[in-house]
């Protein structure tokens, strides 16, 4: 590894825990996703599942919100 790298993932991440930041960036790529494991994980993170609720059903009113195209052709006519 490059000596300037090295010292900036020193500097950033920290002397003990170069290998296990490395290790979780290379894992997926070298090893395959383990999507069951991902998920499980995601579900166990209560406050990132408050907040994707919250997004989906903000998006959900955005939608609901927007006027249809066709029924503002048909009013038109």
């Amino acid at each position: 590894m490059e000596e300037e790298i090295y010292e900036g993932l020193h500097r950033v991440i920290g002397r003990g825990s170069i290998s296990r930041f490395i290790a979780e960036l290379v894992r997926p790529h070298v090893l395959g996703a383990d999507l069951e494991t991902a998920y499980a994980d995601m579900a166990a993170d209560e406050a990132g599942e408050r907040a994707a609720l919250e997004w989906a059903e903000d998006l959900a009113g955005d939608v609901m919100d927007t006027p249809d195209d066709d029924a503002s052709d048909s009013s038109e006519r």
